[in-house]
């Protein structure tokens, strides 16, 4: 008998993880009472320096109707602060307040304590902690490499015919 796992219990391994990564992003939600776990996914994405809403939207793989609701409640909760960006009428710039670095902070700070728990019945704490960190990193590299193709057409468009390289002509590729 082979000491390979076989696909199934790969497939119940990464299914358990699933669910288990559910369960946990309730329970970091369930930490704070100050945020739910949709506007501090918005708050922490502005706080990293995503400030403008479109870029919000594609960091969260949210519909911008759910990040503009979002970011509507943490503007009237005087959190973030929507501005214009010079040079472009519909582009809107955000950025933390005073107030929403505050509880931002906070909240961090109860969710790590939560995280930090959670882990330490493992039997490898700052092994499970740094594999998570893995896993957003995982993200944000297939985030750009998407982001990277998606572009890559819109790039290609803009090569006009005089811009391409000559055609050699018929005799010289024979």
């Amino acid at each position: 008998m082979s000491s390979t796992p076989d696909a199934g219990d790969e497939r119940l391994r990464t299914v358990r993880a699933i669910r288990a990564l559910a369960r946990i992003s309730r329970a970091l939600e369930r930490s704070s009472d100050e945020l739910n776990l949709a506007h501090y996914r918005v708050l922490s994405a502005v706080a990293s320096g995503d400030e403008r809403a479109s870029r919000v939207a594609a960091r969260l793989a949210l519909g911008k109707p759910a990040v503009s609701a979002a970011v509507d409640a943490l503007v009237g909760r005087s959190l973030l602060l929507r501005t214009e960006v010079e040079g472009d009428q519909r582009a809107v710039a955000l950025s933390l307040t005073p107030m929403g670095e505050a509880v931002l902070e906070r909240v961090e700070t109860e969710m790590a304590e939560r995280m930090s728990r959670l882990a330490a019945r493992t039997p490898d704490d700052r092994q499970v902690i740094e594999a998570i960190g893995w896993l957003g990193d995982a993200l944000d590299a297939a985030m750009a490499e998407r982001e990277a193709a998606e572009r890559a057409p819109a790039r290609a468009a803009e090569i006009t015919p005089s811009a391409r390289p000559a055609e050699p002509a018929a005799d010289e590729a024979r």
